[in-house]
């Protein structure tokens, strides 16, 4: 649980709320060219992570303990996030993209083996409460950060001065992006100090076969976990369907800030208080989700929390000035002028919270679906075909929102793809059984 904690302040102030939108609106030459290639380096990292995290999981298995290869990439995470500190406005944005993706890969892949830890330490009947605190946990984790970081390193463009009034800390320059820039190594140093305890207290699996011996092993037990799968219809059919809406998932995680910043205008502060409004939520969410999960199952947490973001996605990208859903619904009001004060914008805040409460249970829950579904000794292979279903096709997504959106001059169109992924996804799911090895009669 401790290890959803360390890692969560990277996809929070990193991916959607404080970095991203920086590289869009500010590093970027123009929106739109940002939304692209923050989409594009999305969608390359998403294809490695698809095509290595199955490869992993089966090596995993034959080699018995999770926690070396989880060490590995918190190098490499760590490492990418201490470079995203020299992505200053004019830099190439290469680079920075590069970095970004390195760590989102490295983080991906230490979610693999974490994840595969679970049907061994957890009892069935308890994976879903688990799955869903911890997730939680992470969403607390990363609302800390984003506090501190809106509190004592984001400054107003027109003040200097952070939402309590102080300088930012260590004298950074937000002129220079310095404040949005030093979420990188800020997570990078979160990460290293609490991911500690999973590493000192956690049981880890016993020693297995030695390295080389695993990998030959190891690929061999994927391409029949590939054949046996295939005979699974119901996990397949669950593999499918997550393939399909956690890459909808991904990319409005990924680019919903990204989108609202642009369209609004929003700073780094307005960003931040977005993203803990967001947050406290979500950690709501979770938690009420453990309680379901346990009650109805995780399919019902999993249909419930499509739906509601399937509607989120809806008013988000029909929302302009003065109305939502298309015009259908008028927004009366004017300008405020101060933070939010749009009509428009309180709007899209009241979306974002059904985004908040919907996007940890979909994927907490979808995780201890899977988890519910195989036995402890087959948990790496599938867990690796698990973060396969999620990624393989994960690259289409943010890579459909990127081409639109060039093609096309409108981050909203591309935005609007977003919903082709989410409603798939749920009408594969709908008639999969539950748990998905469960034999229909």
């Amino acid at each position: 649980m401790l290890f959803d904690w360390a890692a969560q302040p990277f996809f929070t102030v990193v991916t959607t709320f404080i970095f991203g939108p920086y590289f869009v609106s500010r590093m970027a030459a123009d929106p739109v060219a940002g939304q692209a290639a923050w989409g594009y380096g999305i969608a390359a990292a998403g294809l490695v992570i698809a095509v290595l995290s199955p490869i992993l999981g089966s090596i995993a298995d034959q080699t018995g303990p999770r926690k070396p290869w989880i060490a590995i990439f918190a190098v490499i995470k760590i490492v990418s996030l201490c470079a995203l500190w020299f992505a200053a406005p004019g830099s190439s944005l290469f680079w920075v993209v590069l970095a970004f993706s390195l760590a989102s890969i490295a983080a991906e892949f230490s979610v693999v083996f974490n994840d595969s830890m679970m049907p061994r330490l957890i009892p069935k009947a308890d994976i879903g409460r688990v799955s869903n605190v911890a997730w939680g946990l992470g969403y607390l984790g990363g609302m800390i950060v984003l506090i501190f970081v809106v509190a004592f390193m984001a400054s107003s463009p027109e003040t200097g001065k952070t939402i309590i009034g102080l300088n930012p800390v260590f004298g950074l320059d937000p002129a220079q992006g310095q404040d949005a820039r030093a979420t990188g190594p800020l997570s990078a140093l979160w990460y290293v100090v609490f991911i500690l305890p999973m590493f000192l207290f956690t049981p880890d699996g016993k020693k297995g076969l030695p390295i080389a011996t695993a990998v030959r092993r190891g690929l061999s037990e994927l391409a029949s976990t590939v054949r046996e799968v295939r005979k699974r219809s119901g996990i397949l059919r669950f593999l499918i369907a997550r393939m399909i809406y956690q890459d909808g998932v991904a990319a409005l995680l990924a680019l919903g800030g990204v989108f609202a910043a642009a369209m609004f205008g929003w700073s780094i502060m307005e960003i931040g208080i977005f993203g803990i409004i967001l947050n406290i939520v979500a950690i709501f969410g979770c938690v009420a989700a453990g309680r379901l999960d346990t009650k109805l199952g995780s399919k019902v947490v999993v249909i419930v929390s499509l739906a509601m973001l399937i509607v989120a996605t809806l008013g988000i990208i029909s929302t302009g000035p003065g109305y939502t859903f298309f015009g259908l619904l008028q927004l009366p009001g004017v300008d405020s002028l101060g933070m939010f004060g749009t009509p428009a914008e309180k709007a899209y805040i009241v979306f974002g919270l059904l985004i908040g409460l919907a996007f940890g249970p979909v994927q907490a829950s979808s995780r201890s679906y899977l988890a519910r579904s195989v036995t402890a000794d087959e948990a790496g292979r599938y867990f690796g075909i698990y973060a396969l279903a999620g990624r393989a096709t994960s690259f289409v997504a943010p890579f459909t929102v990127a081409t639109v959106t060039a093609l096309t001059g409108s981050q909203r169109l591309g935005m609007a793809t977003i919903l082709l992924f989410l409603v798939g996804g749920l009408i594969v799911l709908w008639p999969t059984p539950y748990p998905a090895d469960k034999v229909q009669d």
